[in-house]
C-alpha cells in the first residue's frame, strides 16, 4: 500500500536529499512537508505546508500522514540563543510527533545524533537525549532514532572548521574499525536511504540506529 509522508526540516541537510527520495519512491504516494518558507521546488506528489511552529496546532488538521520523518535541527552559528536552539531541536520535533500521531501516523523516524544522552553534561548530546526520551512517551507503533556520525555532504553554508574534519575523516574513516567504525563520517544520502528503507518495514517497537547500523542498512 502507498504511503503519504510528513516531513519535517525539508530544506536541511538529510532533509533536502530525504525530500528526493521520497518524491521518485513508488511506495509513497504523497509527501507534505512541514516549513517555515516555501520550497522552490514542484512535484505532483508534494504538498507544502508553511507553518509557524511556533503555533503549530492552529494548522493541526492539516499534518496528516502515515509517516512522520524528522529532520528538524540548527546550528549553535545559526541559533546561539540556547532558548531558542531548544525549540527548533526539542519542542517542534516533539509538538509535531504528538500532533501527527493523534492524526493517525504510526511510523515516526527522528535524526538524532551520536552520543545523544540525557545525562551528558555536553548542551547538545544532552539536548538531542531529551528529544529521545520524550519521543519514546508517545506511542507510535513504530519509532526509529538515527544517530549519525559526522556528516559527510554539500553544504550550502561555508564552514570553514566542517570542511577540515571531513577532510580529516576521509583519511581517518578506513582505520576505525571494530567498535570505532561507528564514529565513522557519513554521507546524507546514506541516512536518507536507511530512513526511508525503514519506513518500508511492518515494524512495532522503538529502534535507535548508530552511525554504522546507519551504513549497513542503506
Amino acid at each position: 500500500m502507498e504511503k503519504k509522508a510528513i516531513l519535517l526540516g525539508a530544506s536541511g541537510l538529510i532533509g533536502s536529499n530525504l525530500l528526493q527520495q521520497l518524491l521518485i519512491s513508488h511506495n509513497y504516494k504523497e509527501v507534505l512537508v512541514v516549513v517555515r518558507k516555501t520550497l522552490n521546488i514542484q512535484h505532483p506528489k508534494l504538498k507544502q505546508l508553511v507553518v509557524d511552529f511556533d503555533q503549530l496546532n492552529k494548522q493541526a488538521n492539516q499534518i496528516e500522514g502515515d509517516v512522520v520523518f524528522c529532520c528538524l535541527g540548527t546550528t549553535r552559528k545559526k541559533t546561539p540563543d540556547k532558548e531558542q536552539y531548544k525549540k527548533i531541536d526539542h519542542q517542534y520535533p516533539i509538538d509535531a510527533a504528538w500532533i501527527a500521531y493523534s492524526n493517525g501516523a504510526t511510523q515516526y523516524h527522528l535524526v538524532s545524533a551520536l552520543g545523544a544522552n540525557v545525562n551528558s553534561k555536553v548542551f547538545y548530546s544532552k539536548l538531542k537525549g531529551e528529544v529521545e526520551k520524550d519521543l519514546k512517551a508517545i506511542p507510535f507503533k513504530a519509532i526509529h532514532i538515527y544517530r549519525p556520525s559526522l556528516l559527510d555532504g554539500h553544504r550550502s553554508e561555508n564552514r570553514l572548521a566542517e570542511r577540515l574534519m571531513i577532510s580529516i575523516m576521509r583519511v581517518i574513516n578506513p582505520i576505525l574499525i571494530g567498535p570505532l567504525r561507528k564514529y565513522r563520517s557519513i554521507n546524507i544520502e546514506t541516512v536518507a536511504a536507511a530512513m526511508l528503507k525503514k519506513s518500508l518495514e511492518d515494524t512495532k517497537g522503538i529502534f535507535i540506529y548508530q552511525s554504522d547500523k546507519i551504513e549497513n542498512i542503506a
